[in-house]
């Protein structure tokens, strides 16, 4: 009897411990391990209302990215990021995470060590050092042999926020420290594992890049304010011949075939959003997108998502779509276009290639096609990004003005 009552008592016990597994409030400074070491970004945790249901955001200097919801399931938090097949599990242990981030990969899981503690918020350094290295500007930046891109580099004291911009997208926000003559940048989405380690020389910035789990390459970055890519207007065009784009794509809700020429676009301004599920610098896009439309939709104008996805089974690619849809609020059509890696030909056979996503159309009022824009500068990009809201404005006044 004896025995039975401290097998009771020690499970009873257990099951109190077990119960009270919590995640404490506040702010966490996070890692992931790549092929480059420790990979840190921040995160910032607090209780959704629900039991073991928490709020994460996941910070990247400016950026609070929320993730989808986290719940503590035993005695692990499971902080996922539906739309990249993405998530992060840290066993709870009072001040500490301990677990895996996990990323799917066709159809199997890809797996590093992820940790996080509680209560630091510094990225690379535990102390701000003082530093005679000022690298703010513009620099021409060589990727590897061949790969061409601009880089932007903000600096207060040794902490250090960049981006680089590619005629296809940007890097989005990468944060960071100069440790003496070494700089040191990092950026987690949930899609995206970035890591630069740089040796500082004058007007020259060179390491190492290492991206995903295992990806790997050297890049050169060279104070140049004039740096620039080719013109993002002239990389997709229409074939010879051809003044508009037509197609008929599944609408991701319903499954019923959308055309442009449904009455809904007779006579209005439209903006197609070549984008993907999968990709980040799509949900920039759209986080501006989505507000815009709402506030001039009136003016007669409509935008249409023409996603490309893993897969061209709608079946297979519409809870996908779906998701995509309910967590940025979308309020116009978004159809199933393709996948990704097909073709321009297959799917839009008037345009001559798809080089980025997003891949932004705009027609006019008649039906034609008046630009193409490849790529997008998000936030993260600072002025570059004020220029494209600029810039997209103007032209949206031009068409919508037009009778």
């Amino acid at each position: 009897m004896k025995k039975i009552f401290s097998i009771g008592l020690s499970l009873l016990l257990s099951l109190s411990a077990f119960a009270q597994t919590s995640v404490q409030k506040g702010t966490w400074r996070a890692v992931v391990v790549n092929k480059g070491g420790e990979l840190p970004f921040g995160l910032e945790i607090e209780p959704a209302g629900k039991a073991n249901t928490y709020t994460v955001y996941v910070i990247n200097g400016k950026e609070r990215l929320k993730m989808d919801p986290s719940t503590l399931k035993g005695d692990s938090l499971h902080i996922p990021m539906e739309l990249f097949d993405a998530e992060l599990i840290g066993k709870v242990s009072g001040k500490e995470l301990t677990g895996v981030y996990k990323k799917k990969r066709g159809k199997q899981y890809v797996t590093i060590p992820f940790r996080a503690q509680y209560g630091k918020s510094y990225r690379f350094a535990p102390t701000p050092q003082p530093t005679t290295w000022n690298i703010a500007g513009k620099y021409a930046t060589t990727f590897g042999e061949a790969s061409k891109a601009v880089g932007v580099f903000e600096q207060k004291g040794s902490k250090v926020a960049a981006s680089f911009l590619t005629p296809t997208g940007d890097y989005r926000y990468l944060d960071g420290d100069i440790i003496g003559d070494s700089l040191f940048l990092s950026t987690y989405d949930g899609s995206h594992l970035f890591l630069f380690k740089a040796k500082l020389e004058k007007n020259k910035i060179s390491g190492d890049f290492f991206s995903g789990p295992t990806g790997k390459s050297t890049f050169v970055s060279v104070k140049d304010e004039s740096a620039s890519l080719p013109d993002e207007k002239s990389l997709t065009f229409l074939k010879p011949g051809y003044e508009k784009v037509t197609f008929e794509f599944p609408e991701a809700k319903t499954g019923q075939k959308l055309s442009l020429d449904d009455p809904r676009f007779k006579g209005k301004v439209v903006v197609l959003q070549i984008m993907g599920s999968w990709c980040p610098n799509c949900m920039d896009e759209t986080n501006f997108m989505v507000p815009w439309y709402n506030k001039n939709k009136k003016r007669g104008v409509e935008f249409v998502g023409l996603s490309f996805e893993r897969s061209a089974d709608f079946k297979e690619s519409q809870p996908k779509l779906i998701k995509m849809i309910d967590r940025f609020k979308i309020p116009y059509p978004v159809v199933l276009a393709g996948v990704p890696d097909q073709s321009a030909s297959a799917s839009l056979p008037m345009l001559n290639k798809i080089m980025g996503y997003p891949t932004t159309i705009y027609i006019d009022r008649k039906g034609n096609v008046r630009e193409i824009h490849t790529g997008f500068s998000g936030p993260g990009t600072g002025k570059y990004y004020d220029k494209f809201v600029e810039d997209f404005n103007l032209l949206m006044d031009k068409l919508i003005a037009e009778k």
